[in-house]
Formats: structure tokens, C-alpha cells, sequence
């Protein structure tokens, strides 16, 4: 029998997945499209692969297991897989058709919509993932200021621009690398130091777990406005999440441009530019930003649907008393059991478990935690992104799982035995990192 959402007495059995990897190994380069879900970030041998099944906040594998879902398609569930009004309006509109050889009026009436609850939205245009809208921000900010170089805060997606700044930069040409930076997040320092004549945008992620201190934020933006640079927001993660209007409405701040995906169509795959129209027009006949599928209307509808069941529901509160149930109670039986090394950290919407490496290396006793919670039900990668379908039954389940999982990671932490007890290959580092990394060199 597959296991279910329960404390289970064994490990889930995995064969199909483990079949259909073997498969991908040979075929799809890195076996994943998207590295968060790849199974580098889980415990290859004791962690499902494919999912085939989604319903609510719970997923189902290939070999049938059923686990409570706080990865959350790495994001865009919002309201949870296969909610209701989205599928209906999703399908509502498939009966007509999805792309067509001319506009269609959603994309009027989703900019209305956006216009509506993104403070600087007065002016939107679509595309399909977050870094397609990340760097036609970057393009329209050097157009419009003829300036060059981008200082950066955050994980911005996979377009040259950026992956120049990591780890993984082969194939981007040195001239590309030259003119992209980062700066450390609440260390107004970090930026003020690199900012010269030439730069024409800071863009960053307005927060990731960490919260803005000593208003870093509105001190980021008084610099680019004293300094002539254009303020992106990458609202991935922020948007719709957040508050409705994301962290532009949250902390009082109004970018220049923003840039949202995820959240905002419950799984359909679309992203969206926001911005101030002097910046904005030069889309018009100055910036080439156009593709096939901007238009595509199953995905606008979804936004639709998404949006208005956001604003009838609070979707926002919810969220936030759900995770703040979730990240305090993990906290709870961390303090009680005196595991001063491990705590949830970050926004309740978006909470994070962190482990120091005073007990361990991280990745290793993330890893033991990784394998016992998913034994129990419970499909884990660290985080607790919160979707709208989060109930309170799974908010106990999960805390009773880590009342009974984080016992097993002290003792194994005392008895050394944390790498023997992993039951199959640990978690992987990625190269993400939000801060310290390609400094700009500073003048002497």
C-alpha cells in the first residue's frame, strides 16, 4: 500500500520514480527543468522524483504516495492545485481556443486588473516566466537612462544578464559578465559604494527571508532617485503573496519597474511588467519585448480568476496566520528540545528552517530532516510556502511530524550518526546566494 499523510512505519516505496529517472538520466540533461524540484534538493533514494497528482495543499507521486505539499510547485500554487473557480475559468475559456492570431481582450482586461492593485502598474505587459520579464525590465532600464550596468540583490532567473554573477556563468561572454554586480541585502553601504555614472538599474528582490532593516528598502530607493537609476522590484516570490499589491503596497515603496509570476494565476504559466509609463512607453517602438505565447489566454483567465478569488477571500491573511502557526510552533519544539541550531526564519507566508553549521554540516542534518518528514507524509524542502488550501488539519499533522522528527535529528547530531542515517544521497548545495558574491571591485 502507498503511503499516506500519516506517521507511516516505512520509508515510501519509490520504484516508478525511480524508473523514470533512470530513464531521464540518459535523455534530459540535469533530469529536471527547474533545479528546486530536481533531485539534487531531495534525498535521492528515499524522496519521490514525479509527482502525477495535485489536489488542495496534497500531491501524489508516480507510486501513489500522498504527501502534504509545502513546496507548492516552487511557487505558483497560490490557492492550491486544482482549485476549483481557476480550473473553471481555465476551462471556460479552453472551449474557445488558448492563442490566437490576434490579440484577445483578457489582455486588456488583466491589465485593468493589474492596474488595479499594483501601485506602479501604469503601464503592463505578459510573457511567460519570470526571468523573460526580469530582463526586459534590465533592457527598458538601459534604454531609458543610456547607462550600462546593473547592480543586483536576489536570484534573478537564467538569462545572461544575471547567471553572469554566479557560479554557473560558462557560454556568457565576458563583456556581459563585466557589466553585471551585486550588492549585500540591508547593507545600504554595499551599494552606495558601487554606484557610479554608468550604472542604469538596481534590482532586487525585496525581501527574500531576511526582513529590510534600519529602511533599507526606502533608502535604496531615495539613492537611485538622488543617483538617476531606475528602482526595479523582482516581486517573484513578494507578489500577490505578500499583500496583493506585493511589497510595493507592503512597505510604501514604488518602483520604477516590478516584475511578479508565481502567485498570480494558481500554476498557469504567465509573468507580468509592471511599470511608470515614461518608462514603459519606450515598449512601444524603442525595446524589442515580444513573443508568441504573452497572449495566451487560458493563463490570463487563470490570472483572472486567481486575482478576484484573492480580494473576496483575504487570501493574504490567511496565509499569514497559517505559516505563522507553522514557523512559531516549529519554533516551539525547537526551544523546548534545545536545538539552538536549527529555527524557522523569514515571513510567516514564507518561512524558512535554517541549520548551523555548529551542529553539522547543514546540508547533512536538512537532509535527515528532509527523509523523516517525508516518511511521515509530509513533502518538504526546507520551506513552508503557504497556499490558501492549507487547512488547519495539515498545519497539526505537520507539527506533530516535526514533534517526532526533530527528537531523531538531535540524537543523531549526539551520536554523530547524522551522514549514516541519510538513506541515500543527501541534499546538494545550488548556487544561489543573495549576498557577497562578484562584488564590484571598488575604486581606489
Amino acid at each position: 500500500m502507498p503511503n499516506t499523510v500519516s506517521f507511516n512505519e516505512n520509508y515510501p516505496v519509490i520504484e516508478k520514480s525511480d524508473e523514470l529517472y533512470k530513464r531521464a538520466l540518459g535523455l534530459i540533461p540535469s533530469v529536471t527543468q527547474t533545479l528546486a524540484k530536481g533531485p539534487t534538493q531531495f534525498v535521492n533514494g528515499a524522496s519521490p522524483k514525479y509527482l502525477v497528482k495535485g489536489k488542495g495543499s496534497h500531491v501524489w507521486d508516480v507510486d501513489g504516495n500522498e504527501y502534504i505539499d509545502y513546496n507548492m510547485g516552487i511557487g505558483p500554487l497560490s490557492l492550491g492545485y486544482a482549485y476549483d473557480k481557476v480550473d473553471e475559468a481555465v476551462k471556460k475559456q479552453l472551449e474557445d481556443g488558448i492563442t490566437f492570431s490576434l490579440m484577445h481582450p483578457l489582455e486588456v482586461e488583466v491589465a485593468e486588473l493589474i492596474k488595479e492593485v499594483i501601485p506602479n502598474a501604469e503601464a503592463v505587459r505578459y510573457s511567460k516566466t519570470g526571468a523573460d520579464v526580469t530582463s526586459a525590465a534590465v533592457r527598458l532600464a538601459r534604454a531609458y537612462t543610456g547607462k550600462n550596468k546593473v547592480l543586483c540583490c536576489g536570484y534573478h532567473g537564467w538569462h545572461d544578464w544575471y547567471v553572469s554573477v554566479t557560479a554557473r556563468n560558462y557560454g556568457i561572454p565576458e563583456a556581459v559578465q563585466a557589466i553585471t554586480y551585486t550588492f549585500s541585502y540591508n547593507d545600504i553601504d554595499s551599494l552606495k559604494k558601487v554606484i557610479e555614472d554608468d550604472v542604469a538599474a538596481v534590482i532586487l528582490e525585496p525581501v527574500v527571508f531576511q526582513e529590510p532593516k534600519d529602511d533599507f528598502l526606502h533608502q535604496v530607493a531615495a539613492l537611485c532617485e538622488e543617483k538617476g537609476v531606475l528602482l526595479i522590484f523582482d516581486e517573484m516570490w513578494t507578489g500577490f503573496r505578500m499583500a496583493l499589491g506585493g511589497a510595493q503596497e507592503y512597505f510604501g515603496i514604488t518602483p520604477d519597474l516590478a516584475t511578479y509570476s508565481k502567485a498570480v494565476a494558481n500554476g498557469m504559466p504567465i509573468s507580468i511588467l509592471t511599470g511608470k509609463r515614461k518608462v514603459m512607453d519606450l515598449a512601444d517602438e524603442d525595446i524589442f519585448f515580444y513573443t508568441t505565447f504573452g497572449g495566451e489566454a487560458l493563463s490570463l483567465a487563470a490570472t483572472v480568476a486567481t486575482i478576484n478569488e484573492m480580494k473576496e477571500k483575504n487570501v493574504q491573511s490567511f496565509l499569514d496566520s497559517q505559516g505563522q502557526k507553522l514557523k512559531d510552533g516549529y519554533n516551539e519544539i525547537a526551544t523546548k528540545l534545545d536545538l539552538g541550531y536549527t529555527k524557522a526564519v523569514g515571513y510567516n507566508w514564507r518561512s524558512m528552517v535554517t541549520f548551523d553549521a555548529s551542529a553539522g554540516d547543514p546540508l547533512l542534518l536538512k537532509s535527515l530532516v528532509q527523509q523523516e518528514v517525508i516518511k511521515r507524509g509530509v513533502l518538504w524542502s526546507g520551506f513552508h510556502n503557504l497556499c490558501f488550501c492549507h487547512s488547519d488539519a495539515d498545519v497539526e499533522h505537520t507539527l506533530k511530524v516535526y514533534e517526532e522528527v526533530l527528537p531523531i535529528l538531535k540524537k543523531a547530531v549526539e551520536d554523530g550518526t547524522v551522514e549514516s542515517s541519510i538513506k541515500g544521497i543527501p541534499v546538494q548545495p545550488v548556487f544561489r546566494k543573495t549576498d557577497n558574491f562578484n562584488m564590484k571591485p571598488l575604486k581606489k
